[in-house]
Order: C-alpha cells, then sequence, then structure tokens
C-alpha cells in the first residue's frame, strides 16, 4: 500500500546519472515537501534523448553534468500528499506532470512563450547549477503546480508519453494550418513517430515518414504515415515536395533533407536539437523556394490538450512504446533505449 499523508518513506530507488558512461540506480532520500510541493508516487516514466545523452557523453547539448543528477520528466503517477498551501490536485488524483518552471531571468521573451524564458528550469537538466533533479524516482517530490490531472479513462502507462507528445504537438502548431496539407517528417524516433500521430490528427492530407532503419518506419505507418521513405534515398525525399516539413533528426544530413523535400514557399519546423555551433545547410534554397523555416522548443500549455486526445483516443500513442523495464533493470533499458534501430519509447515502471 502507498504511504499515508502522515508517514512518508525516508528513501526511493533512483536512476541517477553521475557522469559519462556512469549511470546507476541507487536509493537517496526522499526530499521534505515544502508548502507547495506535492508527493508523487511515480508509475511509469519515459526515457528521453536528453537522458541518453547525459549518460553517454556527461551532457545533454549545452548542459553539462557538474554533479550527480537524477534524470527523467516524461512521468506519470499518482498524489499520494497533496501541497500543504491547497495548490495542485488532491490525494488520490492520478496525473502527468509539466517538467518546465519558466522565468528565472531579466532577459526579454515574449509573454506568451515561456518556453523561450532563458532561465527556464526543467526536471532532469543539467542546464542551471545546481542541477534540476529529475523524478526517475519511485517517490518525487514537485511542486502542485507542475500536476496535470489525468481525464477519466486515461490510464498512467499511455499518460508517461504525454510530455513527447506535447513537444510534437508545440512543432506542428508552430507549423501552422495543416488540414489538407501534405507533409514530410525527417527523422521518426520516439518524437518523430509522435509528430506523425499529431500530424494525421490535425488532418494532414498526406504524411511522408524518413528514417535510417526500418523500425520506426514501421512504427510510423501504425501512427498513420501514409508512405515512408530511407534516409538514403535523397530523389525520392526530394520528389515529395511537401507542404510542411518538420526536422526531428537533428542532425544537418536532416535539415538538408528537410529542406530539399519542402515544396516552394512552404513551412520546414526545426524540432531535432542541432548540436551547438555553425552547421551547413542548403540556404540557397530556403531563398529560391522562399521557404519560411521556424524553430520549435519544448512547449508551453499543450500537454493539457493532448491529455484529453489521448483519454478521447483522437491521438494515437501507444505504437510508440516499445519497451518496458522495471526500475530495477534500468541501466538494460537505457541500453535498449539507446538502440534507435530496435526501440521507440523505452519505459521504466516504478
Amino acid at each position: 500500500m502507498p504511504p499515508t499523508a502522515i508517514e512518508l518513506p525516508a528513501d526511493s530507488p533512483a536512476v541517477v546519472a553521475h557522469a559519462a558512461g556512469d549511470l546507476r540506480v541507487e536509493t537517496r532520500p526522499v526530499p521534505r515537501p515544502g508548502p507547495g510541493d506535492a508527493v508523487i508516487e511515480i508509475a511509469y516514466g519515459g526515457i528521453c534523448g536528453s537522458d541518453l545523452h547525459y549518460w553517454t557523453h556527461g551532457a545533454a547539448g549545452e548542459s553539462i553534468l557538474r554533479a550527480p543528477l537524477q534524470l527523467g520528466h516524461e512521468v506519470a503517477g499518482t498524489v499520494i500528499r497533496p501541497a500543504a498551501d491547497g495548490s495542485g490536485p488532491a490525494a488520490g488524483t492520478r496525473v502527468a506532470v509539466h517538467p518546465a518552471t519558466p522565468g528565472g531571468t531579466t532577459a526579454r521573451y515574449p509573454s506568451d512563450s515561456p518556453n523561450l524564458s532563458p532561465g527556464c528550469t526543467y526536471l532532469g537538466s543539467a542546464a542551471q547549477f545546481p542541477h534540476t533533479q529529475g523524478a526517475f524516482t519511485r517517490y518525487a517530490v514537485l511542486p502542485g503546480r507542475m500536476l496535470r490531472a489525468l481525464p477519466e479513462g486515461l490510464s498512467l502507462r499511455t499518460a508517461a508519453v504525454a510530455e513527447p507528445a506535447a513537444v510534437a504537438w508545440h512543432a506542428v502548431a508552430r507549423a501552422g494550418e495543416v488540414a489538407g496539407r501534405t507533409a514530410l517528417v525527417v527523422g521518426c524516433g520516439p518524437i518523430g513517430a509522435l509528430v506523425v500521430s499529431v500530424l494525421r490528427r490535425a488532418g494532414a492530407s498526406a504524411v511522408t515518414a524518413v528514417d535510417l532503419h526500418d523500425y520506426p518506419l514501421s512504427i510510423a505507418r501504425e501512427l498513420g504515415a501514409t508512405a515512408t521513405l530511407k534516409a538514403d534515398d535523397a530523389d525520392g525525399i526530394a520528389a515529395v515536395d511537401a507542404d510542411i516539413v518538420i526536422e526531428c533528426s537533428g542532425t544537418r544530413f536532416g535539415v538538408e533533407s528537410a529542406v530539399r523535400g519542402c515544396t516552394r514557399g512552404g513551412r520546414v519546423v526545426l524540432l531535432g536539437l542541432l548540436p551547438s555551433g555553425l552547421q551547413p545547410a542548403p540556404l540557397s534554397l530556403v531563398i529560391t523556394r522562399e521557404l519560411t523555416v521556424l524553430g520549435s522548443f519544448r512547449f508551453n500549455d499543450e500537454i493539457d490538450a493532448v491529455l484529453v486526445a489521448l483519454a478521447d483516443g483522437s491521438l494515437v500513442v501507444e505504437p510508440v512504446i516499445s519497451h518496458e523495464f522495471e526500475v530495477s533493470d534500468a541501466l538494460k533499458a537505457f541500453a535498449v533505449a539507446k538502440d534507435s534501430a530496435v526501440s521507440a519509447k523505452v519505459l521504466l515502471a516504478f
């Protein structure tokens, strides 16, 4: 049975990155909740690309590990102790988590786009120091404002995919009007596969999915892709001539494919996070085709719409969940998640 509202566990199993190549499942003390904090018994957590980077490289982009970091930001669970100040859901509520805390800076950013706040912190991120500890733990202490109550009938397992689905939803929204238009998705890892599903829900007339491997392309087809192409089929990609292209691979080659596969006057949304520094790109085609190129970073409140769409069945995500491991097998789970030829979204069960 879960702990009562009075008794909290002293410690909890957690997945922690200590350095490049040093990932551990260890016992950590459960923090004492502040007035605005709830205690969540985590049921499932999805392994994200950033989690993999902290493990394999000791960094995710420019966010470099400087101390042990508890990973995890794609989680769902049940409130076992609500926030003492009355904020957030009541005890017993099943929830997904919005992992961002905007603010913390005087730098300018659009008031309606808190995702662009330079001082924004994110669960399981080394972007700031001290690092923002994540939620890959059985008992997570989180601000009540981060919690989103699940609609009736939505399982915790499916809800664990709400965060990456919100990233995909935000990117598709950046593309503008989708209904009746053709789309190209470059890179069909978990985010790209979810982009396919969101595009189909939004009414795209056709969606072509591109990837290096057969397995992610098979998932893209399950999620609604009307055609698939291998990433080395340059002529085939160029012939797609899509109205909308969403680049999800985060590679210079993917960006080139996205530009070449976009029709004149079309839109290219760059969602896959490229390495820092200069990147080569066929900008002459951006100019002569008058392409609109947009960035897409995380999300704002799209997770609320995602949860509704997951509950009513209009957004399909189950095919993207390829594996599930107990938290005690987290090292094996990470190894499987790293191999995109055989896995998609890998879940940890807590």
